[in-house]
């Protein structure tokens, strides 16, 4: 309860500010380039964060960090819900992506260092179906808190787990104690992460505003990478990094991580622009773009344990490499989309044969990856995962603009389901050629 508690509150805020993005345009205006950086300023800061967060999980304790996660990040969804204009709400979601940094590594290693064997693998399955259905029911809280109060109530509801969450934090701080006094937080590597991650995603933002080769674009845009490799060099180099380069050296981690980059990337693309598009082109109330993208959701809960608990016993590869070339298959039957749109025909179909096929994906995914980690490293381990997983979304929600253009439409919506499928069936590829079901954990 405690570990699904605290990582649905920071994923669910990824995705839910989705449903509000029309409503808070007309309130403050900015058009697409403003609700792209309403949703990237929350995944960068959580995305560059989340690596740094993992060596403090394993320094300081988990159950101490997810408290000051918890404490941080319902600060600054007060923040947000009293925003007064884009600079302040955007700011606020900075600020509250850094707090949730804090909480999924801490999630998911107090799981690794609880559960082993087959009951860790059904743990994971049940904390993967509620985490990760976040990012789908976030819609419908997003729809219901805009349609029948305001936009700032999709801030406010954060509250809810959190006050659930913090005494049942303090009923565990007896169990915590830091896990490896040796670690060190590397400052220099977060850094590099953040100006790395920071410079590209503005570049591809506002390089619809300023064009490619504006010095305001092509600085960051150069900036960006260069940190990027300055960061890996660091962290090969680093006596404590925050992202062990010799981890990859382990099949399932590199191969998961990869695979996790297309299917995340897919994930937050395919639902950025499809909730936007059924309300702003649609014309659907909030709520009912909310309800729409219901089903999926509802085959995450009731499928994604079940999966786990099968690849627990009979290997993630098959699993990994079906569910996301099904999940693909969902978003190209949105092709047949038109306008005026009929949802049970054309929408109802791809939302149903999605949500199967991420059901089938996203247990096993996480715990082909944490598998092959020691529990010693496993906040570490989780936090490169999870960074890897907001990144993925962080960029691929910044190339939003350049594949459906400067003002979505069916076209627009078209494009990105093909970008969203190819992505799923290369993370099915990827897992195919990859995974392995046999693999010793890194130590």
């Amino acid at each position: 309860m405690v570990t699904i508690l605290a990582s649905f509150v920071a994923i669910l805020d990824g995705s839910v500010v989705n449903l509000a993005l029309p409503a808070i345009q007309r309130d403050f205006g900015g058009g697409i380039l403003s609700q792209q950086w309403v949703v990237d300023a929350y995944l960068l800061t959580l995305g560059a964060l989340i690596l740094v967060a993992g060596s403090l999980s394993d320094l300081f304790g988990r159950v101490r960090i997810l408290q000051w996660g918890l404490i941080g990040f319902a600060a600054m969804s007060v923040l947000c819900g009293f925003a007064v204009n884009n600079v302040m709400l955007i700011l606020g979601r900075g600020l509250q992506g850094a707090a949730g940094a804090l909480l999924v590594p801490s999630s998911l290693a107090l799981i690794i260092s609880e559960f082993s064997g087959h009951a860790q693998a059904k743990a994971i399955g049940r904390w993967t179906a509620w985490t990760g259905a976040s990012t789908i029911v976030a819609p419908l809280v997003g729809g219901a808190a805009v349609d029948l109060l305001s936009w700032r109530f999709v801030f406010f509801v954060n509250l809810i787990p959190v006050l659930i969450s913090m005494p049942l934090l303090a009923a565990l701080r007896h169990t915590d104690a830091p896990r490896d006094p040796g670690v060190r937080v590397d400052i220099l590597g977060t850094v590099l992460a953040v100006v790395g991650l920071g410079g590209s995603v503005f570049a591809l933002i506002e390089q619809g505003s300023f064009g490619w080769r504006s010095p305001v674009v092509l600085i960051p845009l150069l900036l960006g990478p260069a940190a990027l490799v300055a960061f890996v060099v660091h962290e090969r180099r680093s006596a404590s990094p925050m992202m062990p380069l010799e981890l990859f050296g382990v099949r399932n981690f590199s191969a998961g991580n990869v695979a996790t980059l297309m299917i995340y990337g897919a994930l937050s693309l395919g639902f950025f622009v499809l909730t936007i598009y059924l309300q702003q082109v649609a014309g659907l109330p909030a709520t009912l773009a909310g309800i729409a993208l219901l089903p999926a959701t509802m085959a995450l809960l009731a499928l994604s344990s079940r999966f786990g608990a099968l690849a627990g016993r009979r290997g993630p590869r098959l699993f990994m490499t079906v569910g996301p070339a099904v999940a693909g298959v969902g978003f190209l039957l949105l092709l047949s989309v038109g306008h005026p749109i009929n949802y049970w025909l054309t929408v109802l179909p791809g939302i149903l044969v999605f949500g199967l096929g991420l059901s089938i994906t996203v247990a096993p995914l996480t715990s082909a990856i944490l598998g092959s980690v020691a529990p010693a490293r496993a906040g570490m381990g989780s936090a490169i995962n999870n960074a890897v997983a907001r990144i993925a979304g962080l960029v691929s929600i910044a190339f939003a603009g350049v594949v459906v253009g400067g003002t979505l439409d069916t076209a627009g919506l078209h494009r990105a389901a093909i970008v969203t499928a190819v992505l799923l069936f290369a993370g099915a590829a990827i897992s195919a050629i990859g995974i392995s079901n046999t693999t010793r954990p890194a130590q």
